[in-house]
């Protein structure tokens, strides 16, 4: 099976997700500075789901780029994951509007795992079915940003209800340490 596909609807629901997440942003109700105060939590928690969305498909796209080709079973992979990542209008509206409730805030790193442990259920199936010679497989493998990842978002969702601003610090630090795109798979793209 051709990746082209693939490729192109995750480009798109993507596309689709970013901008529900903005048509989801509330416009002040006055034209001064204060105006602003009650929308600023809102527009903070859009820019960092924005950045966590670039980051999965900068990502995604280098994974991509190294499959020689697809199955069904990474078709499925690649829905799993897109299903966690529709998800995050949804929790960052509601972690936003609550103004950083314990349960919101629990929400939202429950996405922010399970899509974490969606992409790399996609990477495994990617380099399961390349076989030995996958050049996905020389280049990734279960590295320490993976570990660092699961673990804070992990912690994060039990230390909402105790700080919810632990939590987002979690989860500001997990997007900061993959704002720089993954080394390894860039190494093999030429």
């Amino acid at each position: 099976m051709n990746k082209i596909r693939l490729e192109a609807f995750s480009d798109a629901v993507v596309a689709i997700v970013i901008t529900i997440m903005v048509l989801e942003l509330r416009v002040p109700l006055g034209t001064d500075w204060p105006a602003l105060r009650p929308v600023v939590s809102t527009l903070l928690l859009y820019a960092l789901s924005f950045v966590i969305l670039g980051i999965y498909w900068a990502n995604h796209h280098h994974m991509l780029y190294l499959a020689d080709r697809i199955n069904g079973s990474i078709l499925w992979a690649n829905l799993h994951l897109l299903f966690w990542l529709t998800l995050l209008p949804f929790s960052t509206r509601w972690m936003g509007q609550s103004q950083f409730a314990p349960l919101a805030t629990a929400a939202y790193g429950v996405v922010m795992l399970c899509a974490a442990v969606a992409f790399q259920i996609l990477q495994k199936t990617i380099v399961a079915y390349q076989g030995p010679a996958s050049k996905l497989r020389a280049a990734v493998g279960m590295g320490a940003k993976e570990k660092i990842s699961t673990v804070a978002f992990v912690a994060a969702i039990p230390l909402a209800f105790i700080s919810p601003w632990i939590s987002v610090a979690l989860y500001v630090s997990t997007a900061l340490l993959w704002l720089v795109p993954d080394r390894r798979i860039e190494s093999k793209v030429p």
